[in-house]
């Protein structure tokens, strides 16, 4: 009797078993294949790589989007009338699908990589497409609904660029070992031509990037200016209810040297503040004048506005997630607080020695006090015994009947114009602040406050820029940053930069290099089936398990047997017959 044995080492791959399992709920080893990917799947790859990109972008959009989100809900309120936190059912499906696009994307990454098929599970099509077309719907809807607030994608990336450089540049350079291994084969096609141009166009762009770049924070530290003053805006809103007493303590007590408020006028002329044009959502207009609750706050008396609420819907709400961090002594205070008056949050000013910034609403036509309404807020000013020149009115309208308090224009103006109506200050958006303007104004003498500000990367591309004052929901925040969060000079960021670049390129060369080397070497008819072949060889144990299938397939006589050990991985095929 002959025996040949053994024929095959079988080796368990678990990675390889875990990946196109996952990915394409292929466990079993005959159900892969390295054959090319069907155009069909190869469209598949494009869809997910297509679905990456854009919840990519749109995670990174609410990612720095957290400095408005009290913008956003305020926002929605406008349109629904119903004040929630409307950023959870944004945030929550927007993290779930990223994490999941991203794994699907390393797990695709992997299987070109190990040369597998790319065969997408029909339950990842699914999810694909559902995690698009809800972004694609988020796009959309963010775009009606707050569409002005695209502009802080350019504003971050003053701060983030540099960053998102070398991320770019590191991902490119992985990238170049799957484009090598695709276009450096024998049978050389137009379509890998193609390939390895559109790849050097992306590498040479990511490579040239930074020369778009418009960093504040890259500058000399001797010419970085003074910290900004911080402005509480209505307060502290995030730790108090907005525009009342106790929110502008808080805003005093962490750090703020000036208070920013919304006035309105009531119909007897007492100035108060307020920043929606009704009561409904700070107030408990519904439960005492619920006739009354869609009227504009400024055709109620004194008397009216002073009997209402205006702490119990903060406790209530809890819009920023901080009730509580809140103490008993605290939440008593707050749900006890009623509309404060202008006259009030001024002697509060002066009592702190610290100025104001007054956004004042002219009262609509009908009103009984249209045109009498700067009149009622000097008389407020007056009275509340505060230096006429530590009060900022704005906007910048009757200056020719008020003197002696300092006017801001809340618009982007030319110098000329800045000279001819005698402004000293402006109070601009951040998204219309740009750093060659602030530049521009303050070479001319001009102070810029920008609002809103809660973010520390904002705060600190803002310090760069050399604004004077910044107006914040979030004092204790900024209050924690006493230095930009990176500086860095031009020489150091020029290396860095430069130091990069020669490090992708020879690396990118160097794996095209290895991979051509390896591709010219390889000789199949090399290949010998061995019993005592390298176990690690994946192209060896394949070949031998095809010849294994290939005889059960064509079937084996009575006295020829398979024998699999499992025990020690070893596969004996047996062949009996006739000695001599």
């Amino acid at each position: 009797m002959v025996k040949h044995q053994p024929l095959q080492v079988y080796e368990k791959q678990l990675f390889v078993s875990f990946v196109t399992g996952i990915y394409g709920c292929r466990w079993k080893r005959y159900q892969r294949s390295q054959e090319d990917s069907s155009r069909w799947e190869c469209t598949w790859f494009i869809i997910l790589c297509s679905s990456f990109l854009l919840v990519l972008f749109w995670a990174y959009f609410w990612l720095v989007a957290q400095n408005d989100f009290n913008e956003f809900n305020w926002s929605v309120y406008n349109r629904s009338g119903a004040w929630s936190d409307e950023t959870i059912p944004i945030l929550a499906p927007t993290t779930v699908g990223f994490s999941y696009i991203t794994f699907l994307m390393i797990l695709a990454l992997f299987h070109i990589s190990l040369g597998q098929q790319l065969n997408l599970y029909w339950v990842h099509k699914i999810g694909v497409l559902a995690t698009l077309f809800t972004t694609i719907s988020g796009v959309v809807s963010v775009d009606d609904i707050w569409g002005d607030e695209w502009d802080i994608l350019l504003v971050s990336l003053q701060s983030t660029a540099p960053f998102l450089h070398i991320g770019a540049l590191a991902t490119v350079t992985a990238i170049s070992w799957l484009v090598a291994g695709y276009v450096v084969r024998r049978d050389r096609s137009n379509f890998q031509v193609t390939v390895l141009v559109i790849y050097i166009i992306i590498l040479l762009a990511v490579y040239l990037a930074p020369l778009t770049f418009s960093c504040p924070c890259i500058m000399d530290r001797h010419t970085l200016r003074p910290r900004p003053d911080i402005i509480g805006r209505r307060g502290a809103p995030m730790l108090a209810p907005e525009n009342t007493i106790v929110s502008f303590n808080r805003a005093l007590q962490n750090g703020a040297s000036s208070l920013e408020a919304d006035v309105t006028i009531s119909v007897d002329g007492v100035p108060f503040l307020m920043r929606d044009r009704t009561l409904r959502r700070t107030t408990d207009v519904g439960k005492v004048f619920p006739a009354r609750q869609f009227e504009d706050a400024s055709l109620f008396n004194w008397t009216e506005i002073h009997s209402l609420n205006a702490g119990q819907w903060f406790l209530k709400s809890d819009p920023y997630w901080t009730v509580e961090t809140l103490t008993a002594r605290d939440r008593l205070r707050i749900g006890n607080q009623t509309v404060c008056s202008l006259v009030d949050m001024l002697r509060l000013a002066a009592r702190a020695n610290s100025s104001a910034l007054l956004d004042i609403r002219r009262p609509p036509p009908e009103h009984p006090r249209h045109r009498s309404w700067f009149m009622d807020t000097l008389w407020a000013v007056q009275k509340a015994g505060i230096s006429p020149k530590r009060v900022t009115w704005t906007p910048d309208t009757d200056r020719g009947r008020v003197r002696g308090l300092p006017q801001s224009a809340n618009e982007k103006l030319s110098l000329e114009d800045i000279r001819q109506r005698g402004i000293t200050s402006l109070t601009l958006h951040y998204s219309k602040a740009s750093h060659t303007d602030i530049q521009e104004y303050l070479a001319h003498n001009v102070s810029v406050t920008v609002s809103a500000v809660n973010a520390p990367w904002l705060y600190s591309v803002l310090w760069c820029s050399g604004v004077s004052s910044v107006s914040s929901d979030a004092p204790q925040v900024l209050r924690k940053v006493p230095y930009p969060i990176w500086l860095m000079s031009r020489s150091a960021y020029r290396f860095i930069w430069l130091t990069s670049d020669l490090v992708s390129i020879a690396l990118v060369i160097g794996i095209f290099c290895f991979q051509k080397w390896k591709m010219q070497n390889y000789n199949p008819e090399q290949i010998v089936l061995s019993a005592v072949a390298n176990r690690t060889n994946r192209d060896l144990n394949v070949m031998k398990e095809k010849l294994i299938f290939s005889e059960l397939n064509n079937g084996l006589s009575s006295t020829e047997d398979i024998s699999l050990f499992p025990e020690n991985g070893y596969a004996i095929y047996s062949h009996g017959g006739l000695g001599d």
